[in-house]
């Protein structure tokens, strides 16, 4: 059954966006002036908003609460609004965008690194802006749409179902908007959060990159797709909807990928940041690692634990999603060494399949300066540079400056 799991889950996800698309098709009459929208094409509509928001928490809570904002006529309207809608907060949020960009149109003409602070202040805001949305906006926009859905009926059975009907038996003035919310608030949340974790990826993407041309390209590509979403929300809502589901279904297959990139990105942040390296220290054995490459069926950038037994063999034990049962797999000791890095360093090894040198570890960035000592606790032959580092080490010795060469005495 375990095995179906997966594909349960994601079959609950697709309801949450195959119902509003199937209400939102049937003919329906047209609204008049200050009537409430149908309840299929505000179901539809509030899809759209969560999948915008989890693509780009800050860009798509801020335009959001600039058209509810922009949309409200009266004092007394503007007052009602969420907190979102307040334009000091979808203004700073626009001005941090707006920073966001400038930093990535900038960065493509700068050395390569030099914008690495920069990148990683904004993983973290996109971490923080993802976390509220999640717990502060997603379930105000599902308590708007559930009173709209109450207010106008809910798509059962092909029936325009009116609460209003239910008068006949007391029911009239009864307001089921909270069991809509309650129902829907977890589904939509499951369903931000999946989005949110393939498109987070994209900020460690950047954080990863020495080339701010590729940082360029890959925010370029999202912001993109945030536009295409939003203009198709506006064209026909039906089609909006339809490509959420489009979204929805690739970053449930990309969520793997994305959730390891994710938690490689947090504790780079968080090591840098709390400047980890100055207070770290060794353990003995079971140091948290990251898997550097595919190693007998575990993905690149695996979470876990590097441990060494007596005779020296080394075993990576970890947990899947960092709560399933624990495994472990053996580590190859064949030509490794620790390679010292500017933001990080890693451990390489040869990799007999490609009869190459290539890296088999990550080290996260607590490890800088402690390279060595972790040579020494793992038995490893030594320790070499690599990435920026190594290409800095070059260009001072072709320029001259590197270390003296000893002269001979008589």
């Amino acid at each position: 059954m375990k095995r179906f799991a997966p594909f349960v889950a994601l079959l609950g996800v697709l309801c949450f966006f195959a119902v509003p698309l199937w209400a939102a098709s049937n003919p329906a009459p047209k609204a008049k002036d200050g009537e409430v929208p149908s309840a299929g094409l505000e179901l539809a509509k509030t899809a759209t908003q969560i999948t915008g928001v989890a693509i780009s928490p800050l860009l798509g809570v801020s335009a959001i609460g600039c058209y509810d904002w922009w949309r409200a006529s009266t004092p007394a309207e503007k007052a009602a609004l969420p907190w979102f809608a307040n334009p000091l907060v979808w203004v700073c949020g626009f001005l941090l965008v707006g920073a966001s960009a400038a930093k990535d149109a900038f960065g493509a003409a700068t050395p390569p690194g030099w914008k690495k602070p920069l990148d990683v202040l904004e993983t973290v805001e996109n971490k923080v802006s993802g976390l509220v949305a999640t717990g502060a906006v997603i379930p105000v926009l599902v308590s708007a749409a559930s009173k709209v859905m109450a207010a106008r009926g809910t798509p059962t059975a092909g029936l325009d179902l009116h609460l209003g009907n239910l008068a006949m038996v007391h029911l009239g003035a009864m307001d089921f908007s909270w069991l809509l919310t309650l129902l829907m608030v977890p589904l939509a949340i499951a369903v931000h959060v999946v989005v949110w974790i393939a498109s987070h990826a994209i900020n460690v993407l950047i954080l990863l990159s020495p080339w701010g041309a590729v940082d360029a390209a890959l925010k370029g590509a999202r912001t993109a797709l945030l536009g295409t979403l939003t203009a198709l929300a506006f064209i026909d809502p039906v089609v909006g909807a339809t490509l959420s589901v489009v979204i929805v279904v690739l970053a449930y297959f990309l969520s793997g990928w994305a959730f390891r990139l994710t938690t490689f990105g947090t504790v780079f942040c968080w090591d840098f940041f709390t400047a980890r390296r100055r207070r770290f220290q060794l353990l003995a054995d079971g140091n948290k690692v990251f898997l550097g490459r595919k190693l007998d069926g575990v993905p690149l950038r695996t979470y876990g634990r590097l441990h060494q037994a007596a005779d020296g063999a080394l075993t990576f034990k970890f947990r899947p999603w960092l709560v399933l049962k624990q495994r472990e797999i053996a580590v190859p000791r064949e030509g490794i060494v620790v390679g010292r890095g500017v933001f990080y360093s890693e451990v390489l090894g040869h990799n007999t399949a490609t009869d190459k040198i290539e890296t088999l570890l990550l080290l996260p960035p607590r490890y800088l300066g402690h390279e060595e000592l972790f040579a020494r606790t793992y038995h490893i032959s030594g320790t070499c540079e690599v990435g920026l580092r190594k290409a800095w080490s070059w260009l001072k010795e072709a320029l001259g400056f590197g270390r003296k060469s000893a002269v001979a005495t008589a």
